[in-house]
């Protein structure tokens, strides 16, 4: 799908102009779309860039959110147009989708802007801006467009081109000014005409003033190109959400009764994400949520703990499973009283896909119960833990953060080939990196030929892996250090898939990254089950949650 960002520092003067003349210019070539993230509810121009596509869509469809309210909480807006868009795209199913930023307001807000570039970087597209030449100077246009683009580049988004509108065309000095000035601009680039673009009326003479300047044939060409597309924390979990929905899975939440974890239920059943088994009362849960002002729980399967129809396989079960261990039907039916081991054991029955824990429990609480019955998957020596981090313009895979403390050479190999695995589950190309404080040969010691000898065995388990190791992070993680310290490899600079080399220096690492960078970390995912379950921190927001469930259930879908 070939899309485009039309964005405006103004969102005026001209840049309705190019939006209608892009989307003709599509038209001609694709089933385009329209796409409006944030326009109030009473725009009119949409429905004519409605009526210039060529796909079946609405004014409802094309809209997000009203300019007030996205001023207001700019994550909020993020995360609500990136999971618009994904379901946009589903139902419209369109070749090409022309995106138009904000409108002029009268209200400043000075990250409109900033927002509408964020907005391009989490639906992926390509970057057309606008910039009015009317109040500036040709000087003033190029310093303009400098900053535009060195924002846009900044955001991760890739510059497809720049139309400069509102040209007065009686006014040859300023045409020929900004000629000069645009010589050197390393983009495609147009001078517009001055029109207005705002009614039906108006669009035929702006698409003549458009064409005038802008032929179909040159538009169509600067969009011919590969272009980076970055993925954001927000795309990320906007396509975490949809692939969850496409093919949904069950997940059973044993800590019903927390707050937080029924308000991610409420809003991933809203949405028809997963389905949910609460284990829990029934009664008590729904009073709570009604008091929490939750409407859709009530779509959830409910699972009381004292259930005796349930309770009687669950014993057996256990007991087939851990006899060899001395578990009795009376130890069992005592252990089931834990709302972990209870949860587990609806997965291991096959009543539930995957299982989300730690809200209130310990790791160990949740770990434990999934490695004594669900076991490691035929062929894994052991299960770790993985975090998806979720940077401005990338996902990367920490490991291991959660379950193995001093892993030895064929361990940490098995984790790294496991982490490779988590990655392509969730669309990254993995490239792997093999964590130490030296870099290929130059320091020396035990801790060193530690990595060396699992990077080897990595090799001989998956010689198609991209993988670099021992290797420093800095030279794992830029391409800059990586020229000075690994000259030679083409994985170092661009690593996404991160080992280290004991729980503690994981550990410590993906949570001083996710502090001081802000990234997103989601996780952890426990790696090598044979079943998906998955510990939340104690600390974790509803938003965490929300993201572990919908994770669970896209890693279900791997069985």
């Amino acid at each position: 799908m070939k899309t485009v960002f039309i964005a405006s520092p103004e969102g005026q003067n001209g840049r309705n102009v190019v939006a209608a003349g892009v989307t003709a210019a599509l038209t001609t070539r694709y089933a385009t779309a329209t796409f409006r993230p944030i326009v109030c509810h009473k725009d009119m121009f949409t429905k004519q860039l409605i009526t210039l596509g060529s796909v079946d869509q609405n004014f409802e469809q094309s809209r997000v959110l009203c300019p007030n309210r996205a001023s207001d909480d700019h994550e909020a807006a993020r995360g609500d147009i990136s999971r618009a868009w994904e379901n946009f795209t589903a139902q419209t199913q369109p070749d090409a989708v022309v995106i138009t930023g904000q409108d002029h307001r009268s209200a400043f807000d000075p990250e409109s802007f900033i927002l509408d570039l964020e907005i391009a970087a989490d639906v992926q597209a390509p970057v057309f801006l606008a910039i009015c030449c009317i109040p500036r100077t040709p000087r003033q246009v190029r310093l303009t467009i400098d900053s535009c683009v060195k924002n846009t580049l900044k955001r991760g988004c890739s510059v497809a081109g720049v139309f400069v509108t509102g040209l007065d065309i009686e006014d040859s000095e300023k045409a020929q000014g900004l000629r000069d000035v645009l010589a050197d601009l390393e983009y495609p680039h147009w001078v517009i005409p001055a029109h207005s673009c705002k009614t039906s009326e108006d669009i035929p003479g702006a698409l003549e003033a458009f064409a005038s300047a802008a032929s179909t044939d040159e538009v169509l060409e600067a969009l011919d190109k590969s272009f980076a597309t970055p993925t954001t924390p927000f795309a990320f979990q906007a396509r975490l959400l949809t692939t969850a929905a496409n093919n949904k899975k069950t997940v059973v939440l044993p800590e019903g009764e927390e707050d937080r974890i029924i308000q991610a239920a409420d809003y991933l059943l809203e949405r028809d994400i997963a389905d949910l088994i609460i284990v829990g009362n029934h009664d008590e849960i729904l009073q709570r949520a009604q008091a929490l002002g939750l409407n859709n729980l009530h779509n959830a399967q409910f699972q009381a703990m004292d259930d005796e129809k349930v309770l009687e396989p669950m014993i057996a079960k256990l007991v087939e499973l851990r006899g060899h261990k001395g578990m009795t039907e009376e130890k069992a039916r005592a252990t089931l009283s834990d709302p972990s081991y209870f949860g587990t054991m609806l997965v291991v029955l096959g009543q539930a896909d995957g299982l989300v824990s730690g809200s209130v429990n310990s790791t160990a609480n949740t770990v434990r119960p999934a490695l004594q019955v669900i076991k490691a998957k035929p062929g894994q020596s052991l299960v770790s833990g993985a975090f998806l981090m979720c940077f401005d313009d990338h996902v990367a895979v920490f490991a291991d953060c959660a379950i193995n403390l001093n892993p030895n050479a064929d361990q940490l190999a098995q984790i790294a080939l496991q982490s490779a695995q988590t990655a392509r589950a969730f669309g990254i190309e993995p490239r792997v990196g093999m964590l130490s404080y030296s870099t290929l040969g130059s320091g020396s010691g035990p801790d060193v030929d530690l990595v060396s000898e699992a990077t080897d065995k990595l090799s001989q388990l998956d010689p198609d892996l991209a993988v670099v190791g021992p290797i420093q992070f800095d030279a794992a993680w830029s391409p800059q250090v990586a020229r000075t310290k690994a000259r030679g490899s083409d994985v170092a600079g661009h690593v996404n898939v991160f080992v280290f080399p004991s729980l503690s220096a994981g550990n410590i690492g993906y949570k001083a990254v996710q502090r001081s960078s802000g990234a997103l970390a989601i996780g952890p995912v426990l790696q090598g089950l044979n079943k998906p379950v998955n510990d939340l921190s104690r600390g974790a927001t509803v938003d965490d949650i929300i993201n572990t469930i919908a994770l669970t259930a896209v890693y279900a879908q791997q069985d």
